[in-house]
Order: C-alpha cells, then structure tokens, then sequence
C-alpha cells in the first residue's frame, strides 16, 4: 500500500486516524464548509505564490486518471529540460508525494519550495518537507535549499495584488535535513499501521506524539474521538478543559476515568483545577462580593455588543491587510436601567462591497456617547475598531471613545469569580450559557458559529454566489448575531440575581 504525504501527516497526528482514513472512512467527520474555505484560501493563495516563479509550469491533476498519470507526466517534464514546475508527483519505495514547487538553481540540483498560507513557518511544516526530501531523494532527485513561501501579514493591500509583496519566503534547509532519520522512522510506524487489519488504539494519549504542534491536533482528534465514543460520559476525563496527550495518558494509567477523582496536584492549569473541584463538589464557585463590585462599575445605559467579520489570506478592500478581521455585521442591545426593557438595534451589510463606513456611520448614531459597552472577549471588538480607525481616520476619535466605554462581560468567568462544572473549565460563552440559560441555544440555528458566518457572508454577499440563498442567509446572519447580545442580556440577568437576590 502506497504512503502518501497526506497519509503520513494524519499519521503524525494520531495513527488511528491513518487507520481510519484507510479502512474505516465513514467514521471520519466529512470535510464541512469552513474547513473546504481553509482549503479554498490555500488554493487563491498559491496562485499568488507560483508567480514568483514566472517560468514555472503547471503539471498537477483534475481527476483520478490524471493522478495516476502525473508521475510519469512529471518524470518527462524534467527530462525534457524544464527548470521550475508545480504540483509535480514522485513515487518511490511505497511513497509518493506532489511537490508545490521544484526549481532548478544549478545543474542537477532543485530547490524545494511548501507553499503554506500561514502567516509563519510551523514545525509541521518543516516534517511535511521532510517527508518530501525523502521521496525525492528516493527518486534521485538532488535537492539544495528547502523553503516555505507564506503569507506576509504585514502586506497592505494598493490596487492590485503584488505576488512579491504578499508573499514572504523563509529558509527551512538545516531545520528539514536534521528531522531525515526520525521521518524515516515515522515512516516505517505508518507503514505497520497500514498493514495491520486492526485499528490502533484510539485513546487521545497517542496525538502528537512527537509534539509538533499546538492544541489544534488535540481538539480535531477529540472531536473524531467523540464521535467514536457517542455515549461518553460528560464528567469523563476526556472532557478535561484543555488536557494533554500526556496528562490523558497519565490518568489512564492511574486508572482515573471521571474528572471529579483527578488529584488536584495532576492539574496543569488554574482554570481545569476549577473544573476538577467543581465536579467533585457538584457545587459552584461564586464570589458574589468581585461580582457585585464588577457590575456595578457599569454606567447606563447599557449596550450590549457584538461584530460579525470578515478576514481572508488575500484581502478584499485596499488598505486591508492578510487574515485581519473586518466586520460587516453587529448586533447591538441597548438597556436604559436594571429595570428597563431592552431593545434591539442592528446593521448588516447586504451589498457586495466593503462594509465598514456604512457599517460606522450607523454606530455612531446607534451607540450614543455615553453608557457602558458590554461584549465578550472586548479584545476582539476593541481590535476590530483600532483596524477601523486606520481606514476611516475621519472615525477615529468616534472609535477611541467606543474603546473606552468597553468593558468584558466574560470577566466573572475568566478570573473565575462564577465558575460550573458545566462550563468544561472554558469562559466561552457557547460553553457558559447553556450551563446557566439552557433554553438559549444555538444548537437549531443555521448559522450557528462566526466561522460560519464569516464564510456564509463571504461566499453569498462580497463574492455572489447562490443569490436565491441571500435573503436566507441574511435571516440567519441576523438571528446568529442578535443571539450573541442576546446571550450577555440573559448570562447578566443570572449574574444579577446572585448578586442582589
């Protein structure tokens, strides 16, 4: 069976998913929207990427037949004296993996070239490199300098996209030869896994084993996990906030299994430590006494807030910079005093073009100037409207005194001043409020995360497509969103009553 370098990365991040991949594929969650949107950004990325090289030629494949020619395709494209090509395939030895770039710099060598459209160089990256080193070098292709070309985040966009300027190019070549002999060892792991008729051991203790990434491996294993375990207990260990493969291992070989009979001293961080005691006890935390002088540094009226953004690899609008967000949507809840009703105010941009001053000249006359502004995680919106200040300097000033009035509503759950063993040790508000509002969900929502209202937006309003989808979309950008500063209204009401009640 042929291993390629797709395979051998998801065996690096957990053997069992290579074993899923290859045997059990309907196990594995399908690949949804936002994460094809990842995978669209790295494509329009490249495009920009390859234009450095501008004598390169394309090889690549559209379909099955033309994967299985490509080898061949690739083998005659050099022979026949091309120096730069793209999407190149070599197999060899039970390997196989398509280069993004091979560009002859002397006679007989190439460099080798990753295009990722990450803002930096990841230790992933450089094993992804490894791996192909070793093919080609299988192949008796001689390779000199090694490289990943990604995006440059301090890139603003001026009228069309400059390839040089978007891109930025950084040399991997000691950090990929010195990870040679372990990718051949990992290699050889893979291969036995493939050979086996029986699934590896699906426990969360063997992600990333070789520690090369961050938590993301952690938590996209988790969720396959999950899925294989449906019946899992939710006071299990596995639903510890933030574990470690190493800590999961650690407790199972303890032969712990629920979260309330994890020893104190085993906690690698104040916020699980919480969680750990919380669930022993079946009780909450509350400090009734750092809540009461929180809430009562706000000023009224109220406003409760929230952005909807936009943010790509590639910007959209001049003057808009790589993976920096922009809103396009807010939600806004506006309360005169504790007793007063609330009412709702709110703008979304419905034209395909950029959002922002619309979206400001309606803030300013919805915001008023005095009150305090209540949203979760205000770095977010604070970051949101500094960007918007850079655009529009004509709101600057406008957008200072918004910063000013933000406070964070997440804060009594951040410092832990409120803290239940439903929360999962997080402060997310997706995790807070089904803990203290159950009835508030956003399970039946359409558009029930900002990823996906990020995309939805992207694709259906800037960019067009599906038009009989927009007013459908709209609707449900505005439901999602008023659901956001709805949830601050309710979690503050809770907050309220343990205070004074």
């Amino acid at each position: 069976m042929i291993l390629s370098k797709s395979d051998y990365m998801l065996f690096l991040r957990h053997p069992a998913w290579l074993w899923l991949k290859k045997f059990d594929k309907h196990q594995l969650p399908e690949i949804d929207g936002n994460t094809q949107a990842i995978f669209d950004t790295g494509h329009e990325f490249e495009e920009y990427a390859e234009k450095l090289f501008p004598e390169g030629l394309k090889l690549g494949f559209n379909n099955y037949d033309e994967y299985n020619a490509l080898t061949r395709k690739t083998k005659g494209t050099l022979d026949s004296g091309a120096k730069t090509i793209f999407q190149g395939k070599f197999e060899v030895d039970g390997l196989t993996c398509i280069v993004d770039v091979l560009n002859q710099t002397d006679d007989g060598v190439y460099d080798l070239i990753e295009i990722k459209s990450s803002t930096k160089v990841k230790p992933e990256h450089e094993y992804d490199l490894a791996f192909q080193l070793l093919v080609l070098h299988k192949a008796g292709i001689k390779v000199g300098n090694i490289a990943v070309v990604h995006v440059n985040k301090e890139y603003v966009k001026d009228g069309l996209i400059d390839p040089e300027g978007i891109t930025e190019k950084t040399d991997v070549t000691g950090a990929v030869r010195m990870l040679v002999d372990i990718t051949q060892e990992q290699i050889d792991k893979a291969k036995q896994v493939l050979s086996s008729r029986q699934m590896p051991d699906i426990s969360p203790r063997f992600v990333n084993q070789l520690e090369i990434s961050d938590t993301s491996w952690f938590e996209d294993w988790m969720k396959i996990y999950f899925s294989l375990r449906p019946n899992l207990d939710s006071s299990s260990i596995y639903h510890l906030s933030y574990p470690s493969s190493r800590q999961i291992g650690e407790l199972e070989d303890k032969g712990i299994t629920l979260i309330g009979d994890v020893l104190d001293e085993l906690a690698l961080r104040p916020k699980q430590l919480t969680q750990i005691q919380t669930s022993r006890s079946n009780q909450r935390v509350i400090d009734k006494d750092k809540i009461k002088e929180f809430l009562e540094s706000f000023a009224y009226p109220l406003y409760f807030f929230d952005y909807e953004t936009l943010s790509s690899a590639i910007p959209y609008f001049n003057g808009g910079s790589p993976y920096q967000d922009y809103p396009f949507q807010y939600s806004l809840h506006e309360q005169d005093s504790p007793e007063a009703e609330v009412r709702h105010l709110e703008y979304l941009h419905a034209e395909a073009s950029n959002p922002m001053l619309s979206l400001l000249e309606q803030l300013k006359a919805d915001i008023g100037n005095s009150g305090t502004i209540l949203t979760w995680n205000m770095s977010y919106e604070k970051g949101c409207n500094q960007r918007m200040a850079k655009f529009y300097p004509e709101y600057k000033e406008f957008l200072e005194g918004v910063n000013e009035r933000i406070n964070d509503l997440m804060i009594p759950f951040s410092k832990m001043w409120l803290v239940d063993k439903n929360f999962f040790g997080s402060a997310s508000v997706k995790k807070v409020l089904p803990a203290l509002i159950p009835e508030l969900t956003y399970k039946d929502l359409d558009v029930s995360d900002g990823l996906l209202a990020r995309r939805v937006w992207t694709e259906t309003i800037l960019m067009g497509k599906n038009p009989e989808q927009k007013e459908k979309v709209l609707s449900d950008l505005s439901t999602y969103c008023t659901l956001d500063t709805l949830a601050m209204v309710r979690i503050l009401e809770v907050l309220r009553k343990i205070v004074y009640e």
